[in-house]
C-alpha cells in the first residue's frame, strides 16, 4: 500500500484548504490571481534578483492561515492537528498588548522548522487561544458563562485527532488514511452552517469582535488565508483597482529602497457573510457576520535580537513622529526614519549583526596564494565566502494585531483598572504539551550550522568570527 509523508500532507492539506476557502470567499481567489500575477511580472523584470528570498516555485505556492480557538484543550488538539503536518509551534505573540482595540488572545504559529522541510512546502498556521482568565475583559459572570459554552463544544473529532497522532508518530500515512485525514481536517475549518445564537454573540461582540468570533458559535473556521507577493504595495494597487476594499495600510516596515526586513501584510477587508441566526424565541432568521477576509505578504530577511530591538526603536520613533504630525502620510514618516537608521545594504546588516545570513564556499575563490582570513566578513568581501539572507518565516504581533484591528466591527471593552492575567511561551508550553520554540534561536542555528561548515570546508577548526 502506498503511504504518504508529511511534507506530502502538507502540502496537499494547504492546497485543500485553499481550494475551500476560494470556494467560500471568492475575493480571496481574486487576491490569489492577482498575487500570482505580481510574482511573474516581478520575475520578468527583476530576474534571478526575484528569487533571493526564495524560489519562485516556493513563493507561488505559500500559504499561511490563521485560526482561533477558546481553550488550552482545544489549542493542545491543533498541536496535535498540525504536527501530524510536521508543523511544530514556534513564537509566542501576545496580541492583548500589541493592539489599542480589544483583541483578547495570545497566538503561536504551527510550522516546519527544518530547512529542506521548509523548501518542500512552508505552509504555517497563526494559531490564537482567548484568554478567558483575563478579568480586563471578562467579569467573573461573563467568564463563567463563556467558559460552559466552550467546554460544551467539540471542534475535533476523535477520529481526526487518533489520524494525527498515527501521522505524527510515523511521519506517514497510508494513502486511504491520508485521504480521510484530509477530508475530516478540512471540514473542520469550514465555515459552519449552524445556526448562531444571536444574543449570546453580541454579549461577547460588546467585548470584542475577536472573542464572538471565537466563543460565539460552536465550531471554528480558517479565518484568512494569506498568500506570499513579490511586490505588496503594486499587489495593493492592483486589488483596488479591481474593486476590492482593501484596509487602509500596509503593515510593518515601509517600502524603501534597502532591504527588505521581516513581514509586510495587508488584507482586503472582512466582507458581511449570510448566516442563520437563531432569535430569543428560538426562530432562526438570516443575518450576516463580518469575520474572514484575505490577506497578502511579502517576506524579508530575519533579523537577530539586536537587529529586532533596532526595529522595535524605529517603529518608536515612527510613532513619535506620528504623533507630531498628525496629518502626513506614515509610510512617508515611516521611510525618512528607515533612510536615516536603518542599513542600506545586507552586507551593513551583516556587519553590525542586525540580520541572519547563511554562508557558503564561492566556486570561484581567489587565486593570489594567499590563506583565507577568519572573520567571516573579510571571507565575504574577498570573495571567498557567499552570504544569503534567511527568510524571516515568522510573524509580528503589532502587525498581526494591526490586520485584526483593521478587520474589526467595532472597538470593543477593556478594563484597563484591572490586573491582566500574565500568560508567556513558557505558560503555553505547559498548556499545549509542546515546547514553543523561540524563532531566534532556530535562525542562529541555521546561521551557525553554515558557518561550521564552511569552517571545516576551510580547514579551519571551530566556528569563524
Amino acid at each position: 500500500m502506498s503511504t504518504i509523508s508529511q511534507w506530502q500532507l502538507r502540502a496537499a492539506f494547504a492546497e485543500r484548504l485553499s481550494e475551500m476557502y476560494g470556494r467560500e470567499v471568492p475575493a480571496y481567489t481574486t487576491l490569489v490571481d492577482v498575487s500570482r500575477e505580481v510574482n511573474e511580472d516581478v520575475l520578468r523584470a527583476r530576474g534571478a534578483d526575484a528569487e533571493r528570498l526564495g524560489s519562485i516555485g516556493r513563493v507561488t505556492a505559500e500559504r499561511h492561515g490563521a485560526i482561533r480557538v477558546g481553550t488550552p484543550r482545544e489549542l493542545r488538539q491543533v498541536a496535535r492537528v498540525f504536527g501530524a503536518l510536521g508543523m511544530h509551534p514556534v513564537g509566542f505573540y501576545d496580541l492583548r498588548e500589541a493592539a489599542a482595540s480589544a483583541v483578547p488572545v495570545v497566538s503561536t504559529a504551527f510550522r516546519p522548522v527544518d530547512g529542506a522541510e521548509l523548501a518542500r512546502n512552508p505552509f504555517r498556521v497563526f494559531a490564537s487561544m482567548l484568554t478567558v482568565a483575563d478579568p480586563r475583559f471578562f467579569d467573573p459572570d461573563l467568564r463563567a458563562r463563556l467558559e460552559t459554552f466552550l467546554a460544551g463544544r467539540e471542534l475535533f473529532p476523535p477520529e481526526l485527532l487518533t489520524l494525527a497522532d498515527r501521522a505524527a508518530a510515523e511521519r506517514e500515512l497510508p494513502a486511504d488514511d491520508a485521504e480521510r485525514f484530509m477530508r475530516l481536517a478540512v471540514r473542520v475549518f469550514e465555515l459552519s452552517k449552524e445556526p448562531v445564537d444571536r444574543a449570546w454573540y453580541r454579549t461577547l461582540e460588546r467585548v470584542s469582535a475577536v472573542a464572538a468570533d471565537i466563543g460565539g458559535v460552536r465550531g471554528t473556521h480558517i479565518n484568512h488565508l494569506t498568500p506570499r507577493v513579490l511586490d505588496i504595495d503594486e499587489l495593493y494597487r492592483r486589488m483596488t483597482d479591481r474593486g476590492i476594499e482593501m484596509i487602509d495600510t500596509i503593515q510593518g516596515p515601509p517600502a524603501w529602497k534597502g532591504p527588505d526586513v521581516l513581514l509586510r501584510q495587508t488584507s482586503f477587508r472582512a466582507l458581511a457573510e449570510s448566516r442563520p441566526m437563531r432569535t430569543e424565541d428560538g426562530s432562526v432568521v438570516s443575518g450576516s457576520l463580518r469575520v474572514r477576509f484575505g490577506e497578502v505578504e511579502a517576506r524579508g530577511i530575519a533579523l537577530t535580537r539586536t537587529g529586532r530591538a533596532h526595529y522595535d526603536e524605529l517603529l518608536g520613533r515612527v510613532d513619535e513622529q506620528a504623533s507630531r504630525h498628525p496629518t502626513a502620510a506614515r509610510g512617508d514618516l515611516a521611510r525618512t526614519v528607515w533612510e536615516r537608521h536603518m542599513p542600506g545594504s545586507e552586507e551593513e546588516l551583516a556587519a553590525r549583526g542586525l540580520a541572519y545570513f547563511t554562508y557558503r564556499l564561492a566556486d570561484r575563490r581567489p587565486r593570489d596564494g594567499g590563506g583565507p582570513p577568519t572573520d567571516i566578513g573579510e571571507l565575504v568581501r574577498q570573495g571567498w565566502v557567499l552570504a544569503e539572507p534567511v527568510v524571516y518565516e515568522d510573524f509580528l504581533p503589532r502587525s498581526a494585531a494591526g490586520i485584526f484591528q483593521s478587520n474589526l466591527t467595532g472597538e470593543g471593552t477593556r478594563d484597563n483598572d484591572q490586573q491582566g492575567t500574565a500568560y508567556d511561551a513558557d505558560w503555553l508550553s505547559g498548556a499545549i504539551d509542546r515546547e514553543v520554540l523561540d524563532p531566534f534561536a532556530l535562525y542562529e542555528q541555521q546561521q551557525n550550522g553554515s558557518l561550521a561548515q564552511v569552517a571545516r570546508a576551510l580547514g579551519r577548526p571551530g566556528t569563524l568570527r
